[in-house]
């Protein structure tokens, strides 16, 4: 299956968004609000998401079946009902899978080539 077009050409990188949100959930099933939180922190500031960016991507990312919605709940003292709790799909592992490879590659590529990366 090729790449939604919403998210990256065929052979291109997905969205910065896109990216962080699906390796946030490769580590573990979670809520929007840890979900931009993650981002934030691991992509050291250089992704942030507001609420209404992040739920628009994650609307588009459900539609493409890159990710899944749960249905089951933490205990209900333990949670906020308002929350929406999300999962990979194996679509969604695979499009990681997949950019990951992608991003490998071109280090290597860069090292052969004696690249360097300005800071």
């Amino acid at each position: 299956m090729s790449r939604n077009a919403q998210f990256a050409k065929p052979g291109l990188a997905l969205t910065a968004a896109v990216f962080y949100v699906l390796l946030s959930l490769s580590i573990k099933e979670r809520h929007g609000y840890e979900i931009l939180k993650y981002v934030e922190a691991n992509s050291d500031g250089r992704v942030r998401l507001g609420p209404g960016t992040l739920y628009t991507t994650l609307k588009r990312m459900l539609d493409a079946g890159l990710i899944s919605e749960l249905m089951d709940r933490p205990e209900p003292e333990k949670d906020d009902p308002r929350r929406r709790y999300y999962k990979l799909s194996p679509r969604g592992q695979a499009e990681l899978g997949a950019e990951l490879s992608h991003m490998q590659h071109a280090l290597k590529l860069a090292g052969k080539r004696r690249v360097r990366a300005s800071t």
